[in-house]
C-alpha cells in the first residue's frame, strides 16, 4: 500500500500526464519524434562530429519543405562545423531564429534503457571515451525537427521567415560563433527575435520554465601551466614539483571567490582536468589543469583572470623557479562565452504565448543558475559585449512527475544534465516542446 505521501504526490502530479491537447500538427507526429528521439539518443556524437545527427535534421527539414544548407560553420583552425539552417518563407514579416543543440557528451551512459547509448570513441586527447545525450541536446533537435514540421504545416497561421538553425558544438561553446563566422546572416539574412530551449531536471514534463533578465552564467576557459624542475622521485631536493606545485595552486585558487568577490556577485572556479607526470617514481617538468569560471558580471570575471594569474605568478616565485619557468595562465577565448540575457520584452510575450498554449499551472519561474550556454551569441555584437537582438531561452520540463516529486519529497534532486543517469521523460517532453515552442513562433509571427 502506498503512505499517503506517496499518494499525495501521483495526485498532485498525474494531470501532467494526463493527455493535454495537442495541436494536430504535433499529435500526427508524436510516434515519428519518438522514434527520430530514441535513434538520436542511442546514436549521440561529440562536439565537432555531429555528421549524423546533422544530416537526420537536414533531410527532416527538406521534406518538411525548407530550404537547406549544411555543413555551415567555420571553426579557428578553418575546419568546417555541421551546422544546418532551414529556410520557410511565408509572405512578408518579421524573421524568428528557433535555435537547437545537436552535440553530446564523453560521459557513459548508466540509464539502463532500451535505447541507452553504447557508443564510445577517442576524443581530443586520445582518450578512449564514452558518448551520451547527458545533456539532452537529442530532446532539442527533435523538438526543433517537430516544431519545423508543425510550423510548415500550418503557414495559414503566421507570417514572416522562420530560420530554423541546427547548431553544432554547444558543449565546446564554439559552435554559434563557428556559424556567425561563416557569415550566417549575410548568407541567410539576419532575424529579428531568437528563441530556443534546454530540458531540466528540475521541472515536470508537461511543464515549462522561464525568467527575464540574466539566465546563465557566463564561461570562460582557461588553461594554467604548472611548470617545474623534472627529476627523480627519491630526490625531490634536487628539482621543483610541479605536482605539489599545482595541488596547492588548486585550494588556493578557492578563495578568488570566497576571499575577493563580492558575495552578492556569484562566481565559480572548477579546475576539470588535471594531468601531470608519466610515472611513479618521476617528478615531471610540467602539470596542466584545465579549468572553467562562471560568473553574472563582468568584473566578476575580471576579477577571477587576475586572481589566477597573481596566484600563478606568486607560485612560482614561491618556489624559486627561474622566469623560463614560470606559470602560464591561458584565456581560451574560442571556449568562453558571455552572460545568457533574456529580453525582458520579448520574455513577456514569450511568457503570454506559453500561458495561452499550455495553461497557467504550467508555466513556472525558471532558476538563474552558473550554468552557460552559447544561444546568446547569435543575438549579440561581434565583440561580444552588447545585446542587438532580443533572446528568449526557456527552460522544458522532462521529469517523470512521479519520480520528480517523490525526489522533491525526499529533498532530493532527480540526476540532472552532464550525469551519467540523466533520463528524460521522452513523449511528454517531446509534446510538450514542439506545442510550447510552435505556439511561441506562431504567436511571434502573427
Amino acid at each position: 500500500m502506498k503512505s499517503l505521501a506517496a499518494l499525495a504526490c501521483t495526485l498532485l502530479v498525474a494531470p501532467l500526464l494526463e493527455a493535454q491537447t495537442l495541436p494536430p500538427a504535433v499529435a500526427s507526429e508524436s510516434a515519428s519524434l519518438l522514434a527520430t528521439y530514441e535513434d538520436l539518443h542511442a546514436h549521440p556524437e561529440l562536439s565537432h562530429h555531429e555528421a549524423r545527427t546533422s544530416a537526420i535534421l537536414a533531410r527532416g527539414l527538406r521534406a518538411a519543405g525548407y530550404s537547406v544548407t549544411e555543413r555551415v560553420g567555420v571553426y579557428p583552425d578553418g575546419s568546417q562545423a555541421f551546422g544546418v539552417v532551414g529556410i520557410l518563407r511565408n509572405g512578408a514579416g518579421k524573421t524568428l531564429l528557433i535555435r537547437g543543440d545537436m552535440d553530446a557528451l564523453p560521459i557513459i551512459e548508466e540509464t539502463g534503457l532500451a535505447y541507452a547509448s553504447h557508443v564510445t570513441t577517442r576524443n581530443a586527447g586520445g582518450q578512449q571515451v564514452g558518448v551520451m545525450h547527458a545533456c539532452g541536446h537529442d530532446v532539442h533537435t527533435t523538438v526543433l525537427l517537430g516544431t519545423a514540421r508543425a510550423l510548415a504545416a500550418n503557414r495559414g497561421a503566421w507570417r514572416g521567415t522562420v530560420m530554423i538553425i541546427g547548431q553544432p558544438s554547444e558543449e565546446t561553446i564554439d559552435g554559434a560563433k563557428a556559424m556567425l563566422a561563416d557569415h550566417l546572416y549575410e548568407r541567410f539574412g539576419r532575424p529579428d527575435m531568437i528563441v530556443g530551449l534546454h530540458d531540466t531536471n528540475t521541472l515536470a514534463a508537461g511543464q515549462v520554465g522561464i525568467i527575464a533578465g540574466p539566465q546563465l552564467a557566463s564561461s570562460t576557459s582557461i588553461d594554467v601551466v604548472i611548470k617545474g624542475i623534472g627529476g627523480h622521485g627519491s630526490a625531490p631536493q634536487v628539482g621543483r614539483d610541479p605536482v605539489t606545485l599545482a595541488a596547492y595552486y588548486v585550494t588556493q585558487i578557492q578563495t578568488i571567490v570566497s576571499r575577493e568577490e563580492d558575495p552578492q556577485d556569484p562566481s565559480v572556479v572548477t579546475v576539470g582536468s588535471i594531468h601531470g607526470g608519466t610515472k611513479r617514481n618521476i617528478i615531471p617538468d610540467e602539470v596542466k589543469l584545465e579549468l572553467t569560471t562562471r560568473s553574472f558580471s563582468d568584473e566578476s570575471r575580471r576579477l577571477i583572470i587576475a586572481g589566477l594569474k597573481q596566484m600563478a605568478a606568486g607560485l612560482s616565485v614561491a618556489a624559486n623557479l627561474p622566469p623560463e619557468k614560470a606559470a602560464t595562465v591561458t584565456v581560451l577565448d574560442n571556449e568562453s562565452t558571455p552572460v545568457q540575457y533574456n529580453d525582458p520584452a520579448l520574455t513577456a510575450r514569450v511568457h503570454e504565448l506559453l500561458v495561452k498554449a499550455l495553461g497557467a499551472d504550467r508555466v513556472r519561474p525558471a532558476e538563474r543558475v552558473m550554468g552557460s550556454e552559447d544561444v546568446g551569441v547569435f543575438g549579440m555584437s561581434a565583440d561580444l559585449r552588447q545585446s542587438v537582438i532580443p533572446v528568449v531561452y526557456f527552460r522544458l520540463g522532462a521529469m517523470d512527475p512521479a519520480k520528480l516529486a517523490a525526489a522533491e519529497a525526499a529533498g532530493k534532486r532527480l540526476p540532472g544534465p552532464h550525469t551519467s543517469r540523466f533520463e528524460p521523460l521522452p513523449q511528454p517532453t517531446l509534446e510538450t516542446g514542439v506545442t510550447a515552442m510552435s505556439a511561441v513562433a506562431t504567436g511571434l509571427l502573427q
